[in-house]
């Protein structure tokens, strides 16, 4: 059997999946998580084989999620996500994500997906890698995006500053920096689009 632990913030889909994944004879559901620290804490917990992880939920998303156990779990992530931005793709693949769907795939795709990834292969959306194939680099320097990264749930640019070691002087510059590069009016409307982007 494949233990497999599922997290999503929408109640109705993640046990909706849940119902339709037990009906599979391989498959074994052993936790149902409404956030990403309920999915680090029951993975920590239990050991699934696989954990499906939707990518926007609140406090840790996915991604998160699976970068943190990839430091102290021997389980496999799959990310799913309504908006398969090809920018997220890449930060999935960089966090050791070993598979990459959009919601829109059915259950049965998903269970087929578990079940490779399970087996140790690595399963990214056709369409999500054909688009991350033409996707933008991001424009920002390292420091930038650290700069957008620190901030991004509205902290000051002194509290910015001190988290990065940085004075506040340089904070407002390169946020000056990347409102120009991206064409923005707030430090907010750049956090937007760089998450977007999978940028940070």
């Amino acid at each position: 059997m494949i233990r497999v632990l599922i997290a999503d913030d929408e109640a109705m889909i993640r046990s909706a999946l849940a119902a339709l994944l037990r009906l599979e004879d391989d498959i074994e559901v052993v936790a149902e998580c409404a956030d990403g620290s309920e999915a680090v804490a029951e993975a920590t917990r239990l050991v699934p084989d696989v954990c499906l992880l939707d990518l926007e939920m609140p406090g840790l998303d996915g991604v998160e999620v699976a970068e943190r156990l990839a430091r102290t779990v021997a389980t496999r992530c799959v990310v799913v996500t309504r908006h398969a931005r090809p920018g997220v793709l890449r930060r999935a693949l960089a966090s050791g994500v070993s598979g990459f769907l959009p919601k829109s795939r059915g259950a049965d795709e998903v269970a087929r997906v578990i079940r490779r990834v399970s087996e140790g292969a690595r399963y990214v959306d056709p369409e999500v890698a054909a688009d991350a194939l033409s996707d933008e680099r991001s424009p920002l320097t390292p420091r930038e995006l650290d700069v957008l990264r620190v901030g991004r749930r509205g902290e000051t640019t002194g509290q910015i500053a001190r988290a990065l070691s940085l004075a506040p002087g340089t904070v407002r510059n390169h946020v000056s920096a990347v409102l120009a590069k991206l064409h923005v009016r707030t430090r907010q409307q750049a956090v937007r689009l760089a998450e977007e982007r999978g940028w940070i």
